[in-house]
């Protein structure tokens, strides 16, 4: 356990920030399924407007740094490729 005022400090903040990471990557991977949930169904409009609320989630992922640029633009190049590939 933390004992000097700094360590408890930071132990306080830990918690916080993880707390906010948890519910951040929820959100992730729930705006993830239902652009998949979309294109499993065969839905392009849908799809697509999923993608687009999803756009601006993944970039804030990067932002807060829980997922690496690549990763975010390696998530979007192939939904966005699967989403196309619906016709």
């Amino acid at each position: 356990m933390a004992n000097s005022p700094q360590a408890k400090k930071r132990a306080r903040q830990a918690v916080k920030r993880r707390t906010r990471n948890v519910a951040k990557r929820s959100e992730f991977r729930t705006v993830l399924k239902s652009i998949v949930y979309a294109i499993d169904a065969g839905d392009k409009e849908s799809a697509v407007s999923a993608f687009t609320a999803a756009k601006p989630v993944i970039d804030s992922m990067v932002s807060k740094g829980l997922i690496h640029k690549n990763n975010a633009a390696r998530h979007k190049s192939r939904l966005n490729a699967r989403i196309k590939a619906l016709g």
